[in-house]
């Protein structure tokens, strides 16, 4: 039985310009393309939906034109909504700026998605499943209001739910007190390698890896995502080994390390063990950033499709 991942993040809106490079200080420039999309953990999630897993977002969604955007874009992907709709503001959003380069800048406006309640964290707790994948992001946890309600909900997880962490950009700025026992809880972190040097001090991947391992409790597995270098595994009590990636001419990074993380949860929620997991998702990843847009990771045909005669096609089957 595959199992499902829940989000207890933000789903916001991505509001997506593309231009020739990033304005100076102070500067200015004209943007090539303008996309209004759902973005945040709705990527993370999309991915592991269109790999077959059930996938559910447990955080809040508001009143007005990004809230509206945002539960279109959860139905047409058949994604489940837990919390009701919040009255008192709209969803957030986030400027995503994408230069020629393929590489992606970020300006992110919180709405109501950052103020949870307790009320709501008994919610999700009481709706959870034993077998459940909790994926939880950084950008949570560095809000005043959610951190400390999402760490205290993080650490009282029972046994039979598993917690991925993806600390994202913004690491840096979670308190200690927040994040810590969300590390102590974690079962997989997920990260780019920035993070990962943002968390251990160091910038060589495969140390990395291991350190972060040292950060999380035994039994606990890291992945350190390297872009079109694959991904370095630290799996559970084994020594960190390089996963290759796909080599691809990238046109959109936006929502590839989400691709990558909601695709290894979807693999992993099936039973496939965790590198050939990671290979899967160094895939869904490496498709994603040849499209255009945040949201763009394979569904199992396309997948297929890409890979060609890899033996990891016939997985997808």
């Amino acid at each position: 039985m595959t199992a499902r991942v829940v989000l207890a993040g933000n789903v916001i809106a991505d509001l997506v310009i593309d231009v020739p490079a990033l304005p100076e200080r102070g500067g200015d420039v004209i943007g090539t393309r303008t996309a209004l999309y759902a973005g945040g953990g709705f990527n993370a999630l999309t991915a592991a939906r269109r790999l077959g897993a059930e996938a559910v977002y447990a955080g809040l969604h508001g009143t007005g034109p990004y809230g509206d955007l945002v539960r279109d874009a959860l139905a047409a992907e058949e994604i489940g909504v837990l919390l009701p709709v919040r009255a008192d503001g709209d969803t957030g959003f986030c400027v995503a700026l994408v230069d020629d380069g393929g590489e992606r800048t970020f300006v992110t406006s919180f709405g109501v998605d950052a103020s949870m309640t307790e009320a709501d964290i008994h919610a999700v707790r009481d709706r959870l499943r034993p077998g459940d994948l909790v994926q939880l992001s950084g950008y949570g946890l560095v809000m005043e209001v959610n951190g400390p309600l999402l760490s205290a909900f993080a650490a009282a997880l029972p046994d039979d739910v598993r917690l991925c962490l993806d600390p994202g950009p913004l690491v840096a700025d979670i308190p200690a007190e927040v994040l810590e026992p969300v590390l102590r809880r974690t079962d997989w972190l997920s990260c780019n390698t920035r993070e990962a040097g943002l968390l251990t001090g160091g910038t060589e991947p495969r140390e990395a890896a291991l350190a972060l391992r040292g950060l999380l409790s035994p039994g606990a597995g890291v992945l350190v995502r390297a872009d079109k270098d694959g991904c370095w595994l630290a799996a559970p009590d084994a020594e960190p080994v390089h996963i290759p990636g796909f080599p691809v001419h990238a046109v959109d990074s936006n929502g590839a390390g989400d691709a990558h993380v909601g695709a290894f949860l979807a693999l992993l929620g099936r039973g496939v063990d965790p590198a050939t997991a990671a290979r899967g998702a160094n895939a869904a990843a490496a498709y994603a950033v040849t499209r255009r847009g945040p949201a763009t990771a394979p569904r199992p045909a396309e997948l297929a499709a890409f890979l060609g005669d890899d033996p990891l096609a016939e997985l997808l089957a």
